[in-house]
C-alpha cells in the first residue's frame, strides 16, 4: 500500500475558539450571591422525594404504626397511673385514706399493661420491617440505575472519576439512602407525636403542655441551622473515600510495576496521606453529629425540667401566681410525667435521622450527576450497515467539561473498507475522534456514514443502536473475570461452542486454550489476569471477530505490549481486518506504509 499524507482541515481556529468556548471565569463584579442551599442541594433533595414516591403507600403504613404506638403509649401511660394511684398509693401513710383499687383488679391491670407493650412491640416491628425493606429495595434499585447509566455512557464514565472512584459511587454510596425511608417517615412522626401529647397533657394540665409546645420549636430550627453544614461534610467524606478507593485500586494494580522500579514506599505513602485525608473528613462529620446529639438532648431535657418543676412546685402549692393552692393531683402528675419524655423522643430521633439524611443527600448529589448525564443528542433511525462504510467528517469540534478544546474544527474523510492511520501529539483529539463516532462525545460540526444504501447523516441516527455495528479495541482488553467462553459471548450471546472455536482459532489461541483443563470454561481474573499481554489482545480480538462488525475502532491496541508482542498482534490485526473500514490511532513509527491513508491531527492545512 502507498502511503497518503492527509492532515486535517482547521480554519480560523483562534477565532472560533474565542467565540464558541464556554466562559468560565465571571467578574466578581457580576458574581452573584451564593445562595444558602446550592443548586446541588436542591437537585438532590427533589431527587430523592421522586426516587421514594414509589414506597408511598409503604411509608404511609409506617407512619400508622407510628401513631398507634402514640395512642398505644397514652393507654400504656394510663394503666401504670391507675395502678400506682390505686395502689400503690394506700400503703403510704399520708394517704391511707386514700380510694383504693380492689387488689382483685391488679392482676387484670397487669395482665392489660403486659397486652399493651406486647402490642406496641409487634407495630414497631411492622414498621422497622417495611422500613428496612423499602430501604434496602431504594439501595438496590440506585445501583441498578447507576449501572445501567455507567454502560449507557461508554468512554464517557472518565468525567466521573476513576474505575476505583466509580466503584465507591455506585456500590458503596446507595447504602446511604437505605435511612432515608425512616427520615421521611420520622419527618411526620415528628410533627404528629408532639401534638397528640400535647392535646392529652392538655386535658390534665394546659400549662403543661404550653410549655412543651413552646420549647418544641428549638428542635427543628437548630436542625435547620446545621442541615446544611452536615449534607456538605458527608460528600465530603464520600469524596475522600471515593478517592482513597481509587488510588488504592490504581497502585494495586500497578504493583508489579511498582516493585520493578523500586517505588512501593511512594504508593504506600500516597495511601496513607489519602487515608489520613479521609481520617479527617469522617472525623468532621461525627463532630456535627454529636454536637447536634448534645444540643437535641439538652433542650429535650430542659423542657422536661420545666415540666416537672412546675407540677413538683403546683403539688406542694407554692407557685408564685397560686400560692397555697394544689393545681392537680398525683394521677394526673404522674400522667403527664410519663408523657412528656415520649414528647421530645420523636424529635430527637429526628435529630440522629437528619444526619442520616445529610448523608443520603450527599450522595444523591453524585447520583443527580451521573443519572443527568445527557449523552450526544440522537436521533430514532436504526441505521443497519450494508456493505462496507465511511465516514465524512466536516468542521467536526469538541469541548470538553471546562471549556478546554478537546478537538479542533477538523474535517476527515475514512473512506469505505479501507484502513486509515490516525496520529498526532497528546490532545490533538485522536481519542475524541473514536468517541464521536461512537455516540459518547458531544460535538459540534457535521458527520456523515456511507455505505451500499447511501448516506445517512450522524444526528439523524440513533447511536445506540449504530455503536453495535463497530467493533472498539483500546490499549488494555475489556475481559472480565468470568469463563473465557463467558467473556466470548458478550460480543455475541448466542454464540455456539463452533463459532467460538472458529474465532480462537482464528487467532491463534485455540491450541493453547485446548491445552487448559477446563478449556473454554476457564476462569479468567481481573481485568483478564491468567493470560499474557498478547493472549489477552488475541482474545479481545476474537471478541471482534465473533461481532462481526464492519467497523473497527482501534485505540492504540499495542501500545503496553512489548516489541515482539506488538509486532505479531499488529500483523494479526491486518491480517483479520480485510475489507473493513479500520481506524487505527497509533504513536508507533514506521507504520504508515501498511495503511490506506494517514491523517496528522494539528497540522493546520487542506486534506489531500
Amino acid at each position: 500500500m502507498t502511503a497518503k499524507t492527509h492532515p486535517p482541515k482547521i480554519q480560523n481556529q483562534e477565532a472560533w475558539s474565542n467565540a464558541t468556548q464556554p466562559k468560565a471565569v465571571k467578574s466578581k463584579a457580576t458574581k452573584a450571591k451564593k445562595p444558602r442551599q446550592s443548586q446541588e442541594d436542591i437537585a438532590a433533595n427533589q431527587f430523592l422525594k421522586s426516587f421514594f414516591k414509589p414506597y408511598k403507600n409503604r411509608l404511609n403504613l409506617a407512619r400508622a404504626c407510628d401513631v398507634i404506638m402514640v395512642l398505644l403509649l397514652m393507654v400504656q401511660a394510663w394503666i401504670l397511673v391507675l395502678i400506682f394511684d390505686g395502689w400503690l398509693l394506700p400503703f403510704l401513710p399520708q394517704f391511707a385514706n386514700h380510694d383504693a383499687m380492689a387488689t382483685s383488679l391488679l392482676p387484670v391491670y397487669l395482665a392489660a399493661l403486659i397486652g399493651v407493650m406486647a402490642l406496641r412491640a409487634f407495630v414497631a416491628y411492622i414498621k422497622d420491617v417495611q422500613l428496612s425493606r423499602v430501604g434496602v429495595h431504594a439501595a438496590a434499585r440506585a445501583r441498578s440505575l447507576l449501572l445501567a447509566k455507567l454502560g449507557e455512557m461508554g468512554l464517557a464514565r472518565r468525567f466521573f472519576g476513576s474505575d476505583g472512584a466509580l466503584a465507591s459511587k455506585i456500590i458503596d454510596e446507595p447504602e446511604h439512602l437505605v435511612g432515608y425511608a425512616r427520615f421521611e417517615v420520622q419527618k411526620t412522626t415528628a410533627v404528629l407525636t408532639p401534638i397528640l401529647l400535647a392535646i392529652c397533657i392538655a386535658f390534665f394540665n394546659g400549662i403543661a403542655a404550653l410549655i412543651l409546645l413552646m420549647t418544641a420549636p428549638l428542635v427543628p430550627i437548630f436542625m435547620a441551622l446545621i442541615g446544611v453544614a452536615t449534607s456538605r461534610k458527608s460528600r465530603e467524606q464520600m469524596d475522600a473515600m471515593a478517592q482513597l478507593g481509587g488510588r488504592f485500586f490504581d497502585w494495586i494494580r500497578g504493583i508489579n510495576t511498582l516493585s520493578r522500579v523500586g517505588a512501593v514506599d511512594i504508593a504506600v505513602s500516597d495511601i496513607a496521606n489519602s487515608s489520613e485525608n479521609y481520617r479527617k473528613k469522617t472525623m468532621a462529620v461525627l463532630r456535627i453529629a454529636f454536637l447536634n446529639s448534645a444540643v437535641l438532648e439538652f433542650f429535650s431535657a430542659l423542657s422536661i425540667a420545666l415540666v416537672a418543676v412546675y407540677l413538683g412546685f403546683g403539688l406542694i402549692g407554692i407557685l408564685p401566681w397560686r400560692a397555697g393552692e394544689v393545681i392537680t393531683n398525683y394521677g394526673a402528675a404522674l400522667m403527664i410525667l410519663l408523657l412528656v419524655p415520649e414528647f421530645y423522643a420523636p424529635l430527637r430521633r429526628l435529630g440522629a435521622e437528619y444526619h442520616i439524611k445529610g448523608q443520603a443527600v450527599g450522595a444523591a448529589k453524585a447520583m443527580v450527576a451521573m443519572l443527568d448525564f445527557k449523552q450526544p443528542q440522537s436521533g430514532t433511525k436504526q441505521l443497519d450497515i450494508t456493505g462496507a462504510a465511511g465516514f465524512e467528517l466536516q468542521k467536526v469540534a469538541a469541548f470538553g467539561e471546562d471549556g478546554r478544546i478537546r478537538l479542533a474544527p477538523t474535517t476527515l474523510s475514512f473512506a469505505a473498507g479501507k484502513s486509515t492511520l490516525l496520529r498526532g501529539e497528546s490532545g490533538s483529539g485522536k481519542s475524541t475522534v473514536l468517541q464521536i463516532l461512537l455516540g459518547f462525545s458531544q460535538y459540534t460540526g457535521a458527520i456523515a456514514i456511507k455505505d451500499a444504501a447511501g448516506c445517512h447523516d450522524y444526528h439523524t441516527l440513533d447511536l445506540t443502536y449504530l455503536r453495535r455495528q463497530f467493533g472498539y479495541l483500546a490499549q488494555t482488553p475489556a475481559l472480565l473475570p468470568i469463563s473465557i467462553a463467558d467473556n466470548l459471548r458478550l460480543a455475541k450471546s448466542d454464540a455456539s461452542e463452533d463459532e467460538l472455536v472458529d474465532v480462537l482459532q482464528a487467532v491463534g489461541l485455540w491450541p493453547l486454550i485446548k491445552q487448559l483443563p477446563a478449556q473454554m470454561q476457564t476462569v479468567l481474573g481481573e481485568r483478564g489476569s491468567g493470560l499474557s499481554g498478547g493472549q489477552a489482545h488475541r482474545l479481545a480480538i476474537a471478541q471482534l471477530l465473533l461481532q462481526d462488525a464492519k467497523v473497527w475502532l482501534l485505540d492504540e491496541p499495542t501500545e503496553h505490549l512489548d516489541a515482539d508482542t506488538a509486532a505479531a498482534i499488529t500483523a494479526l490485526l491486518f491480517e483479520l481486518s480485510q475489507d473493513k473500514t479500520v481506524i487505527w490511532i497509533s504513536h508507533e513509527e514506521g507504520m504508515e506504509a501498511k495503511f490506506d491513508a494517514v491523517y496528522q491531527l494539528g497540522v493546520s492545512n487542506e486534506n489531500q
